[in-house]
């Protein structure tokens, strides 16, 4: 009788021992634990494919001209830089015959926020590259302001001229207000 009670005991313990015990631990904390693991080889995977492909764009970086990275940087800066622009623009304008008189810095309509440019300080916004509007007054001839705007269109910054208003003079010599926008990386 004792040859078929121990081994249908054992069964038993075997039974109570999976189901209280193995089973609950290698479902729960053994599977949460391989779920895991498996997240963190995906973000291991990302990792390594985030810096094979930034050590490629930094050879291919290296591999540029000097001088062609330095026109990109001037076409597109890391910064606004209005006093250097500013500068620019004021001697772009001397050597055109026209005087810049005011200029001011102000974001970006709301028609073309809302269009996708930010403002002038950083917002949510997910876009890489930031604008702000540059609002200029200029007294000149009309053949100033198309030398002028012949030198905006040639610049290496990128500069859209978003507004134009010119008051008339009897004179020949007129009052203008460009309004630019210029653009950087953020």
């Amino acid at each position: 009788m004792t040859n078929r009670v121990f081994p249908i005991f054992a069964f038993l313990v075997a039974l109570i021992i999976f189901f209280g015990y193995t089973n609950p631990a290698w479902t729960g904390s053994v599977a949460a634990t391989q779920a895991k693991i498996a997240t963190d080889a995906q973000a291991l995977s990302a990792a390594a494919n985030y810096t094979a492909r930034e050590n490629q764009l930094a050879s291919e970086k290296n591999a540029m001209d000097s001088a062609s990275l330095a026109r990109l940087s001037m076409l597109l800066p890391d910064s606004v830089d209005n006093v250097g622009l500013i500068l620019d623009l004021n001697a772009l304008a001397a050597r055109a015959g026209l005087s810049l008189t005011s200029a001011d810095v102000s974001a970006p309509s709301s028609s073309n926020a809302a269009a996708g440019s930010s403002a002038a300080v950083p917002t949510t916004d997910t876009s890489p590259v930031g604008s702000v509007d540059l609002v200029l007054s200029a007294i000149g001839t009309y053949d100033s302001l198309k030398q002028f705007l012949a030198g905006v269109e040639s610049s290496l910054r990128l500069l859209d001229v978003e507004s134009l208003t010119v008051k008339g003079s009897t004179t020949g010599v007129y009052t203008y207000q460009i309004t630019l926008r210029l653009y950087w990386l953020r």
